[in-house]
């Protein structure tokens, strides 16, 4: 299968490359902002299996141009996507009275808006049997807890839950399946920013283990769904 994971450089993102590397018959596209980090999680992959199929691509996906930069890159490593995994993501840990336009702009950017168009972009490479999965947070999952300085970033994962129930509408006639999971509490350096101090009772590579199955397999059963994934909020 040919996989393309976004925000690969750190936590989830990156072990769920290693996930996919782990496998020969996987070819993982991992892209980043982080060119470093990506280089290192490329020569991690290949030290541990030797014939992975680990593509780096630095790359900015809110600001850098898709048609330009982003698909002559892709189209160097394979013409068709079969898993796509929107896991790039930003969170601004402020007080409503706070958030600051470039804020809002900057959070909806990377957590929407690069999201949509990169599925855009793709839509003559995906196959009758793409599964696209959008990750969310239990933050914009409706009726979960909600916290204090989070408003703007939850709003911005409600917003790709919503996305991920249109989406799957829109490419119904295509077969390409779409779906998104509400991810809980997990140790990452983005909930040390949200809650500094709390010990989740996750770790990065259980939840990748997941989403891998998740992606691999998850089409089979669901369409348009918004999935919990949480043993704690947090």
């Amino acid at each position: 299968m040919n996989i393309i994971v976004t925000g690969a450089s750190r936590g989830i993102g990156y072990e769920l490359v290693r996930k996919f590397a782990s496998y020969p018959e996987h070819h993982v596209l991992a892209v980043s902002r982080n060119k470093e980090n990506l280089l290192k999680l490329q020569d991690e992959c290949r030290k541990t299996k030797p014939d992975s199929k680990v593509s780096i691509l630095p790359f900015d996906l809110a600001n850098n141009d898709l048609q330009k930069e982003f698909l002559p890159e892709m189209l160097r490593h394979f013409k068709q996507v079969d898993v796509l995994v929107n896991n790039a993501g930003l969170l601004i840990h402020k007080s409503i009275d706070s958030i600051t336009p470039v804020d809002f702009d900057n959070l909806f950017n990377t957590n929407v808006k690069s999201a949509f168009f990169l599925v855009q972009h793709l839509l003559p490479y995906f196959s009758h049997y793409t599964h696209i999965v959008n990750i969310s947070s239990m933050g914009g999952f409706q009726g979960s807890a909600k916290f204090p300085g989070l408003s703007l970033y939850s709003a911005s994962k409600g917003a790709m839950a919503v996305l991920t129930e249109c989406l799957a509408e829109e490419l119904k006639d295509k077969k390409v399946k779409v779906n998104c999971l509400a991810i809980g509490a997990v140790q990452t350096e983005m909930l040390a920013t949200a809650f500094p101090g709390y010990e989740a009772p996750l770790g990065s590579s259980e939840m990748a283990a997941f989403i891998y199955s998740f992606a691999t397999t998850g089409h089979r059963y669901f369409n348009g769904k918004i999935l919990p994934v949480a043993l704690s909020t947090p």
